[in-house]
């Protein structure tokens, strides 16, 4: 039987707590989505929760005190309404969650707080500055694993959703659940009629349905669990460097001169 791991709150116990004083507590933050025909709904949350555990046994065995909090599997799913269990939670929600989770950690002396977010429709930056505000005894970030690295020396073809970054992932954590090849979408896009929005100077929200063909937005067809392997050893290798990096920072003295 495997022991506890000590940087994961879902494994450990009170006698581990109780005697260790954590620097930074990391709340992976995902989504329950349809991928493409191929991949599970879950993968979002799949793919945080290898990330963080990774990540988090990097900088534990570096001497960082993180605590890795379980993963919330409901993302910001309001483009995605028309598709079954796309489970949708607004931003005004994720507020509250995180005003709770944040009180709960800064009223015992937790100093730094890390959302890890593995979903593109979850933009927490706007919700941390409003939170940042109430909460001055706790430091709030955010860090996108997608935008870690592309992947660009990895990857054949790079996209954004089910693609050849995630199925290869998916390949690699848990080909259990990924469809034989055969059953794989292509992964295209509808673009924008408008210019300006295919450029990408002017936005709106996708309707996901009308946007894509397979749910998926990136063809998938280059995927191997090797370019997984790769993939995610450079993501946790990278977020495992903020954790010791913040873990050992004085928060009031943050900016060079």
């Amino acid at each position: 039987m495997n022991s506890p791991r000590p940087w994961l709150i879902a494994e450990t116990n009170w006698k581990q707590v109780k005697d260790t004083r954590y620097e930074v507590a990391v709340l992976p933050w995902g989504a329950t989505e349809a991928h493409n025909w191929h991949l599970p709904y879950a993968t979002d949350n799949l793919q945080n929760e290898s990330m963080c555990a990774e990540a988090g046994r990097i900088a534990w065995e570096a001497g960082a005190k993180v605590a890795v909090l379980p993963n919330i599997p409901f993302g910001v799913q309001t483009g995605q309404l028309d598709i079954p269990f796309c489970i949708n939670m607004n931003p005004s929600t994720q507020t509250a969650v995180l005003e709770d989770i944040i009180s709960s950690l800064e009223g015992v002396g937790v100093p730094k707080f890390v959302i890890f977010n593995g979903h593109g429709g979850n933009d927490f930056r706007q919700i941390l500055r409003e939170l940042q505000a109430r909460h001055p005894r706790i430091f709030l970030s955010v860090v996108n694993w997608f935008s870690i690295s592309s992947g660009k020396d990895i990857f054949t073809i790079v996209g954004d959703h089910a693609d050849e970054r995630e199925t290869s992932l998916m390949m690699h954590l848990h080909p259990e659940l990924v469809l034989p090849k055969e059953e794989w979408g292509p992964g295209t896009d509808n673009l924008w009629k408008i210019q300006a929005m295919r450029e990408k100077w002017a936005w709106a929200q996708r309707a996901w349905t009308k946007a894509t063909n397979d749910t998926g937005s990136g063809d998938p067809q280059h995927s191997t669990a090797e370019k997984g392997a790769r993939y995610f050893e450079l993501l946790t290798t990278k977020f495992a460097s903020y954790l010791v990096d913040l873990a050992a920072s004085d928060t009031q003295a943050l900016y060079q001169k």
